[in-house]
């Protein structure tokens, strides 16, 4: 199925007067659709494919090793004994997008040449991003014959942030390699190492939209991609030393500067070639990108709350209506979109790193009246009420507030409300003995209370009482009422 995206484009490139087997050559659809599009102008059709048969990818490999490939036999089965009603072309093109039984491209070393390979890597930090040092994962794209590069750090590092960050270096670039050398990470691999590896069918296509190949070196052979490793190096000894970064965003923004501006215009070693100028003759030995690619994107299936809003990420964002519904939330690199029946009901971008559990509504319009259902609610009151009461509380907290997300909330609730029961002088000595011993347990804190009030014969102090009590108007009142009658009390 051809995105919404892509069919504006194809078009939008029509009425710029682009033929159809250009169009179907930059953006890699079929003459056919491409003409289809062009019929609707660009817009989804109305009829959708119900009957369509999804067969489990697990399953299919395991019914190609069990029949030794031989197709018949598996569409026999998958009919007789599974009760997959598959025809035979569809069971076919299902395999061959599953590359099962096709010999796979070798990771042979390449000589230095223009437009021959690009080199992709990752590589752990822990950075200080304003006053807290945080982990980060620093990912690189690297031309090897130019020695150009692309920089970005990310809090965490999976498929979906590899695709995003290979987009963005490459529509930076405007050009991409026609390999990409990886180490056999399971990002983009499915199965096997080396010469033997298996590219995932998921990122097989994203990279075909580049017009390049992921290979992945051999287990061990991490010099296959060295000026990649001699980048993070790079990035050790000139990016970091004398740098300050107050949030992720200024990092990456550094980074950029840095990677694109101040690198690629410094001459290289003893070569003193210059990656930009480089990169210029290189351009023409490179695949050219088409003039649109569409974005990477997560697809989210998300129901709205009594009030209006859709969870994503820690975040709720307000779905236009009045009636609640469910709707289909894509993720892009840097904003997300919100439709309902294929129609787009608003666009959000997304917040800076570290701001959750915040509630976003549409720009230029007024706030919805109420807050989202399910909105966590933090526990930084108690946790300043808790360190205010007396140094050896703030101590133990500091000791024990090593834990993250929802049990760091729940340990603070749970000793907030001990604190609250519990005199502060018994409070503040279990919390000096739990730290003695090392204990996170609130349990274990209430256990010794108690041996603490069974040990001294603890008397609970008298509370204060406001003497003047017998000038309200309420006593004055209750003296002219008839005595309670307390004898059964005695007996």
């Amino acid at each position: 199925m051809i995105d919404a995206n892509k069919r504006k484009s194809i078009f939008l490139l029509h009425n710029e007067g682009m033929g159809i087997r250009e169009i179907s050559r930059r953006l890699i659809v079929s003459t056919n659709s491409v003409s289809k599009i062009i019929k609707l102008e660009g817009n989804l059709p109305d009829k959708i494919r119900h009957d369509k048969i999804k067969v489990d990818p697990e399953l299919l490999s395991t019914l190609y090793t069990h029949c030794d490939g031989y197709i018949q036999r598996i569409h026999e089965i998958l009919i007789e004994e599974k009760g997959i009603n598959i025809g035979y072309s569809t069971l076919t093109r299902n395999i061959r997008e599953l590359d099962l039984g096709q010999k796979n491209q070798r990771c042979d070393r390449v000589p230095d040449e223009p437009g021959a390979e690009m080199q992709h890597d990752t590589s752990p930090y822990t950075i200080k991003l304003g006053t807290k040092r945080v982990k980060v994962v620093a990912s690189i794209i690297y031309l090897r014959y130019s020695k150009v590069r692309y920089l970005k750090f990310y809090r965490a590092f999976n498929r979906f942030a590899m695709k995003c960050f290979i987009h963005e270096a490459l529509t930076f670039w405007g050009y991409a390699a026609f390999f990409c050398i990886i180490d056999n990470t399971n990002l983009a691999r499915l199965r096997g190492t080396g010469r033997n590896a298996v590219i995932a069918p998921e990122m097989k296509q994203f990279a075909r939209q580049y017009g390049f190949e992921f290979v992945c070196h051999a287990i061990g052979h991490a010099n296959r991609k060295a000026g990649n490793e001699r980048s993070f190096y790079t990035t050790e000894t000139n990016f970091f030393p004398g740098r300050s970064f107050k949030t992720l965003e200024d990092m990456n923004q550094q980074a950029f500067d840095w990677a694109t501006r101040r690198l690629a215009n410094r001459p290289v070693s003893k070569t003193k070639l210059i990656p930009a100028r480089a990169f210029e003759y290189e351009q023409g030995f490179l695949n050219k990108l088409p003039s649109y690619i569409t974005c990477p994107y997560l697809v989210h299936e998300r129901g709205t709350d009594q009030y209006g809003y859709a969870s994503i990420d820690g975040n709720f964002y307000w779905v236009p209506g009045k009636t609640r519904f469910d709707v289909k939330v894509l993720q892009f690199c840097d904003h997300i979109e919100i439709y309902r029946k294929r129609k787009k009901l608003a666009k959000y971008k997304l917040p800076a790193d570290g701001i959750k559990n915040k509630a976003f509504s549409p720009a230029g319009k007024p706030e919805p009246k109420y807050q989202p259902k399910h909105r966590t609610k933090p526990t930084a009151g108690e946790e300043k009420i808790l360190r205010a009461s007396a140094n050896e509380v703030d101590a133990y907290l500091t000791f024990a507030l090593t834990i993250h997300g929802k049990t760091k909330h729940r340990f603070i609730r749970q000793l907030y409300s001990l604190h609250k029961k519990t005199a502060l002088s018994v409070f503040v000595k279990a919390v000096q003995r739990a730290l003695k011993y090392r204990i996170k347990n609130v349990d274990t804190i209430e256990n010794i209370i108690r041996l603490l009030l069974k040990q001294s014969n603890y008397a609970m102090p008298l509370p204060d009482i406001n003497k003047e009590f017998t000038s309200r108007p309420a006593y004055i009142e209750g003296r002219f009422a008839d005595e309670a009658d307390l004898s059964k009390y005695r007996e």
